[in-house]
């Protein structure tokens, strides 16, 4: 349906849209050489995939690494989605889970404080060892949180950063419904089995379990789970499933307001159809045909 809705708005527009999106990518403390190497390669793959995408990142790095993140945090705009990236390692002391930065380490309830007042949509992609720990103290309406670990306890390093940070660039291979663009979910699904896969062929224990969470409980999901859901299960990754970074040429045509209100439809679509069974003919087909004409409005509008 969304693509005979896109050929119709390809008719019309050939013009891209600018992007209400704020990309900060925070590298912590490098440990050894090697580690630096790995963290400097994440950096370069989510700072090419933002170039693709149109979008400027920040980076932070350094002794003030915490204090400067504080600070812009504080200067995001209203108006504009905000992802935040963590590359870096992370431990956890048995009761805080932490992200090391080159200076003072800050925990999940710093974060927590430091993104409270802000009330437009927030990502947070945490790459380190023990950010799992980071999921329920971040957890919310409008914010997406991914990890690399399910819990604080998954304290080595994790290996899912390396396979996310190629996959959102546009990966072909994570394109799982080929629409010629990777999402948030579709990155996490294509990392998650990556580093699953690596952990099976070296006959070695798994030690990070990545999650994601975007209904808001503070429960995270993981791939698993997604690949075979349990019948009238509330699952996360709904949300996630429409955020994009590098959109595909058919995307590009919709402005950011006609994405959201694209994105809303949607959801209540699903919502309708998971009704069917308690609706009356006439009242779900109503419904439906009022969804889908507003919903073809969204894609000739332009």
């Amino acid at each position: 349906m969304r693509g005979c809705l896109f050929a119709t708005l390809l008719c019309t527009s050939t013009v891209g849209h600018a992007r209400e999106l704020d990309i900060v990518i925070v590298v912590g403390a490098e440990g050894t050489e090697e580690y630096g190497k790995k963290f400097k390669t994440q950096e370069n793959a989510w700072t090419a995939a933002c170039a693709k995408a149109g979008v400027t990142p920040e980076v932070y790095r350094g002794e003030k690494t915490a204090a400067e993140l504080e600070e812009r945090l504080k200067r995001t705009k209203p108006d504009h989605s905000l992802w935040l990236v963590l590359i870096g390692h992370g431990t956890f002391d048995g009761r805080e889970a932490k992200f090391n930065a080159e200076g003072p380490d800050f925990d999940a309830k710093q974060l927590a404080g430091w993104l409270a007042p802000l009330k437009q949509e927030v990502v947070l992609i945490d790459t380190a060892s023990a950010s799992g720990g980071f999921i329920r103290p971040l957890a919310g309406k409008g914010r997406v949180i991914i990890t690399a670990t399910k819990s604080a306890d998954e304290v080595f390093y994790a290996r899912f950063g390396e396979h996310f940070a190629e996959a959102i660039g546009g990966l072909p291979e994570a394109d799982l419904d080929q629409d010629k663009q990777v999402s948030l979910l579709e990155a996490f699904r294509h990392a998650s089995k990556a580093v699953a896969s690596f952990y099976e062929n070296e006959g070695r224990l798994a030690t990070e379990h990545a999650l994601i969470e975007d209904n808001g409980d503070g429960a995270g999901t993981r791939r698993e789970l997604l690949e075979s859901p349990p019948a009238d299960a509330k699952l996360d990754g709904e949300r996630a499933a429409q955020l994009v970074l590098v959109l595909s040429e058919e995307e590009r045509q919709l402005t950011e307001a006609q994405r959201a209100r694209r994105d809303a439809l949607e959801r209540d679509l699903k919502a309708l159809k998971e009704q069917r069974s308690k609706l009356e003919d006439d009242v779900y087909y109503t419904r439906l045909e009022a969804l889908l004409r507003e919903l073809g409005e969204v894609y000739t509008a332009s």
